[in-house]
């Protein structure tokens, strides 16, 4: 199932067409094609090139470590992202490696790796839901994340699957058209709250 975004602006087809569902096909992914999400997400910028990333990636291959980040998930997420062959766990590293300085834009820097990832696989027909909804202290110690590092989002990927497999309120969200704010409500002069020209 394809959901391009409806954009007030023309902008590359494939963050149009990237979205994030909630059905599955229970096709595996290929290594092959996993391998081209984390490559994407290696070339991620980040400060001081610090790559402050790190994945935690289980598939139905290993169903010991699928059902260790499924466990993770809140019971909302675990409905749906049961059905995905691949879940992975992005981590943050707090520190800078050179001096052992706090890195304020670790998240920051892990967000650009995900998006990376999102979009390759988005480009090899996959699709990926990222989710805040995960008990990251359950996560830290079941996957025995050491001290230094934050977990930061749960990722669902897979290939794209039935809407009608998922209970009511799930599909209606899943077919509904995409929304977002325009650009107006989120784009300020160098002064907060002065709409840019360039937004209107």
């Amino acid at each position: 199932m394809e959901k391009p975004a409806s954009t007030n602006i023309p902008i590359h087809e494939l963050i149009a067409r990237r979205w994030s569902p909630r059905a599955f096909a229970e096709q595996p992914v290929e290594a092959a094609t996993l391998r081209s999400l984390f490559e994407a997400a290696r070339w991620a910028p980040s400060s001081n090139n610090e790559q402050p990333w790190r994945f935690l990636v289980a598939t139905k291959g290993n169903q010991t470590d699928f059902d260790r980040l499924l466990a993770c998930l809140v019971e909302g997420n675990r409905k749906w992202a049961y059905r995905a062959p691949v879940l992975i766990l992005s981590v943050a590293s707090l520190y800078f490696e050179e001096d052992g300085k706090l890195n304020r834009h670790a998240f920051y820097d892990t967000g650009m790796a995900v998006e990376n990832l999102v979009l390759q696989a988005t480009a090899v027909g996959l699709v990926a839901h990222q989710m805040a909804g995960f008990d990251a202290e359950k996560a830290r110690v079941d996957c025995l994340i050491p001290p230094g590092f934050d977990p930061v989002a749960m990722i669902a990927v897979g290939y794209p699957g039935d809407p009608a497999v998922l209970p009511d309120y799930l599909r209606e969200r899943e077919i509904k058209p995409r929304e977002r704010q325009p650009a107006n409500n989120f784009v300020f002069s160098a002064q907060w709250g002065l709409t840019s020209p360039l937004a209107r």
